[in-house]
């Protein structure tokens, strides 16, 4: 029998995450062939800004169904979209590269916040087998993207 509280990541959700990826595989492509006005960079940007900001929000409907802690789990979900923020503004003080890498490495601190919404029930218990690889392949394309745009 299975638990319908705790729901399980469907096949479905892991297809459509890994094909995900591909508008960053894309990116990265662009940024190595180096586009004019810095096409690739934006699009590996904004991509990934998007993402970061998805997932943030998808930690605020889960800060929404709990009924103690809901404060403190909100707090940390507008943390993405306020880093995709300061990030941005990085673009104009500091290029891409930074910015970029900064991006990168804030997608791969999400599994951090991952394993505790799986630890602490709130997160499906399979949660990880979904977000370690698409993080971890978004935040090192992301990375990869920024040092190809030094």
């Amino acid at each position: 029998m299975t638990d319908v509280s705790r729901p399980r990541v469907s096949r479905a959700a892991h297809l459509l995450g890994y094909a995900g990826l591909l508008p960053q595989i894309a990116a990265v492509v662009l940024v190595a062939r180096g586009t004019e006005h810095h096409f690739g960079e934006a699009l590996a940007f904004g991509y990934a800004g998007l993402i970061l900001s998805f997932l943030g929000g998808i930690w605020w409907g889960f800060a929404m169904r709990r009924h103690q802690g809901q404060g403190a789990l909100a707090a940390v979900a507008v943390v993405p979209s306020l880093a995709v923020l300061a990030l941005g503004i990085l673009i104009v003080l500091g290029g891409f590269a930074a910015a970029l890498t900064g991006l990168g490495i804030a997608i791969l601190a999400t599994l951090l916040v991952d394993r505790r919404l799986v630890a602490s029930g709130d997160a499906p218990p399979d949660w990880m087998s979904l977000r370690a690889p698409l993080s971890l392949g978004l935040g090192s394309l992301t990375i990869l993207a920024g040092l190809l745009a030094a």
